[in-house]
């Protein structure tokens, strides 16, 4: 499928036409609501059922944070018997963590959004919250082996189709085949030149020097090795193309299944319980337009 089929492709046949699941939700609260829902469902299937919750989680999307603490804390949804494992975390130029109280920290948001929200009693314990740490670099995958894998992971999508901060390994020394980056693990990295002007755009006022430079990633080898694993965009305009990747894929790709590192969330197209949630906004085709 060329990449003129695949942009004018409407938004209300993109859901049958896509080879992955696909809801399409009417709005940016619908979303918000559905990813909350899904994750405080999870929770509550297990703990009546007397088993683990062990999750992926992303900071971004964010809005069903506030969200998803008030279900829990409305229907007393305890969290004591899961494990969360944080994406993804900013770092400085010498690939050091940045303070849980800088106003971009993902640990720090999810503190204040969503944990500190959850009365004393439904709380988590706070050694089965996980942050991927540079200085410790392969604790967090060694964890989530510990306690059995990963039921769900749940995350969005890049501007160039990142899962984490599995940005495309594009280098003038060295090419990455669709095997080798799917076996890619928890390293620290140099945030693209477009993940830093679309992350400074809408976090940082667009002051790029606000932004942090690194991060420590999860490896796409933990995310493929989860039981399911669940997309959110909600992005709108500017996720409109990283979405119609996603589903279908590059045709630049290196070979007939249709994965191309040029946009690593296609190398998630062939998990077996794979599936992607958006809104109408986002389905819309990504055609070009003057902006107002």
């Amino acid at each position: 499928m060329n990449l003129s089929s695949i942009y004018h492709i409407p938004a209300d046949a993109l859901a049958t036409r896509s080879p992955v699941p696909l809801t399409i939700l009417p709005d940016l609260n619908a979303l918000n609501q559905h990813f909350a829902r899904a994750i405080a469902d999870e929770i509550a299937a297990n703990n009546a059922a007397n088993r683990p919750t062990r999750l992926i989680l992303p900071v971004g999307p964010v809005g069903h944070f506030p969200i998803l603490a008030q279900i829990c804390t409305q229907e007393e949804i305890a969290w004591r018997d899961v494990h969360a494992f944080f994406m993804d975390e900013y770092c400085d130029w010498q690939g050091r963590l940045i303070a849980a109280d800088h106003p971009l920290s993902f640990r720090g948001f999810a503190r204040r959004m969503l944990f500190d929200q959850l009365p004393p009693d439904l709380a988590i314990p706070s050694d089965q919250l996980h942050f991927p740490d540079p200085t410790h670099i392969d604790q967090i995958s060694a964890d989530m082996a510990a306690i059995g894998g990963i039921d769900t992971c749940y995350g969005g999508i890049g501007i160039h189709g990142h899962i984490a901060f599995n940005e495309p390994p594009i280098s003038r020394w060295f090419q990455l085949t669709p095997a080798e980056f799917k076996q890619s693990q928890t390293r620290l990295v140099q945030l693209a030149p477009e993940t830093v002007v679309m992350n400074a755009s809408r976090a940082a006022s667009g002051n790029f020097a606000a932004l942090p430079p690194m991060a420590v990633t999860l490896g796409l080898a933990d995310i493929l090795a989860a039981r399911r694993i669940r997309l959110y965009c909600q992005g709108g305009v500017w996720q409109r193309t990283a979405l119609r990747m996603a589903l279908f894929g590059s045709p630049d790709a290196n070979d007939d299944s249709g994965e191309d590192v040029n946009y690593p969330v296609t190398l998630l197209r062939a998990h077996p319980d794979f599936a992607i949630i958006t809104e109408h906004e986002t389905a819309q085709p990504p055609l070009p337009q003057m902006a107002a």
